[in-house]
């Protein structure tokens, strides 16, 4: 299966900067494709993170806290960071946060966790959010992009991003 992706929501197209990232992953699409390898996140991050790091993202290298990218998002007294989240990579910036998911994307809801941690990011304009196309017999791109047209089509929730990109890996 080929790489899939969508911008949402989809009444407009993409940038420059985010066709970039999204290049990142076709390029390296036969090494990190679900339907092939069973990969962890951290594992597909290491395929791409040279491509993402040329076009100047910053990505997590490790688990370790010195490796993680945190993205602030509550200052504090003397603007002291009161609260961050970690993020998998962000773009040099600021204004798009990457985050790679495997199994847990979809089943245990990991997308929405994502979602709402770029939402508090202030910088963050944009979310790419890449998944596996395939996770124990199921579509969790198709699953996660099904969830993703009706948050935007119904409307009732507003976003304060630009948009989400969903990749299937």
């Amino acid at each position: 299966m080929k790489l899939r992706y969508q911008l949402f929501p989809r009444s407009f197209g993409l940038t420059e900067q985010v066709r970039e990232a999204i290049s990142c992953f076709e390029k390296n699409h036969h090494l990190i494709d679900s339907h092939k390898f069973n990969y962890s996140s951290n594992e597909v991050l290491e395929i791409v993170r040279l491509d993402l790091e040329k076009i100047k993202f910053t990505v997590e290298r490790s688990k370790s806290k010195e490796d993680k990218i945190r993205v602030p998002v509550l200052f504090g007294l003397n603007s002291k960071i009161d609260k961050f989240f970690d993020a998998d990579g962000i773009s040099e910036d600021l204004k798009i946060v990457l985050e790679v998911e495997a199994g847990r994307a979809y089943r245990n809801n990991q997308f929405l966790k994502d979602v709402f941690q770029a939402c508090m990011m202030p910088s963050v304009e944009y979310l790419i959010l890449a998944v596996r196309n395939t996770y124990a017999g199921t579509d969790d791109f198709e699953s996660i992009f099904a969830f993703l047209e009706t948050l935007y089509i119904n409307g009732r929730l507003q976003l304060p991003l630009k948009g989400i990109v969903l990749i299937g890996y």
